[in-house]
């Protein structure tokens, strides 16, 4: 009689106890490691407000989509602009400023304008903005 023997059958690699390892690393990882670069010193974001009475007074400055600027209702050049805003800041160091871009307008073309305004000394700037609807 002959008896056969039985083919070794072979074990799967214990890849389930790798998996486990792995995912401890991952988690330990997370809850070690920092997930973005904090600052050296205390940064306090910027606060909106919405649904608030837009206060009364100051100049208002509109930009359209196209970057064109105008001061209180009337088109003007940013040199002009800024010398008019320059003669009210002096005189009046507390003026408002009120910024009201149109919404498709690019971030690049206000942001260096708020800057310069800044710069002039104004106090007070407010980006008017609408928010979104339900």
């Amino acid at each position: 009689m002959n008896l056969a023997r039985r083919k070794r059958r072979q074990h799967p690699e214990p890849i389930i106890a790798l998996i486990d390892v792995v995912f401890f690393l991952l988690v330990f990882s997370m809850l070690v490691g920092r997930m973005d670069a904090t600052a050296p010193f205390r940064v306090m974001p910027a606060s909106s407000e919405s649904g608030a009475t837009m206060p009364g007074g100051g100049e208002t400055v509109a930009i359209s989509q196209d970057g064109t600027l105008a001061l209180n209702g009337r088109e003007i050049g940013e040199e002009e602009l800024l010398s008019a805003l320059a003669t009210v800041l002096t005189r009046m160091p507390d003026r408002l400023i009120r910024i009201n871009a149109h919404r498709g307008a690019e971030l690049r073309l206000y942001l260096p304008l708020v800057a310069e305004i800044e710069g002039l000394g104004a106090k007070d700037i407010v980006l008017v903005v609408t928010p979104e609807g339900p």
